[in-house]
């Protein structure tokens, strides 16, 4: 008998090659997960360094920061609570009409005075899970360590 030159693949040929297949497409979606999250940390990094430019815009208009109460939103509007900034000059956050809010959808800490920058204040981002401290990519997002 004459053998078929058109012979197909067997069932089990078929099964590896899927399972390679969805081998591979695990390992790039575990490094496209990883760049991601390196990604919203340092976009976290570049928001914080921002509101730091403009604090020391603010600071160097007004003599002072604005207190905690006042918060970041004093670099969008005026405060009306004490300490009244004089010479109040914003917006200082450029083509913002709100207060920027970290690339998980938290609010950043701002503190005044600060514990890390006594004579000023801190700016910092809770992270992925959205709690002081933590480790990997749930580490606080600061700019004192980098």
């Amino acid at each position: 008998m004459k053998k078929s030159a058109c012979q197909g693949f067997t069932l089990v040929e078929l099964m590896i090659v899927v399972a390679i297949i969805g081998l591979l497409v695990g390992v790039l979606l575990v490094n496209i997960g990883s760049q991601r999250e390196k990604a919203n940390r340092t976009r976290a990094l570049m928001d914080i360094k921002e509101m730091d430019t403009a604090l020391g815009l603010y600071q160097a208009d007004n003599g002072f920061y604005p207190t905690a109460q006042q918060g970041i939103q004093a670099l969008l509007t005026a405060p009306t609570t004490p300490p009244i900034p004089r010479n109040w000059n914003g917006p200082y956050l450029r083509n913002r009409s709100q207060v920027p809010i970290d690339p998980w959808g938290n609010e950043y800490v701002y503190t005044c005075p600060g514990e890390h920058n006594p004579t000023a204040f801190d700016l910092f981002s809770y992270g992925k899970d959205g709690r002081a401290g933590g480790s990997d990519n749930d580490a606080d997002v600061v700019p004192w360590d980098n």
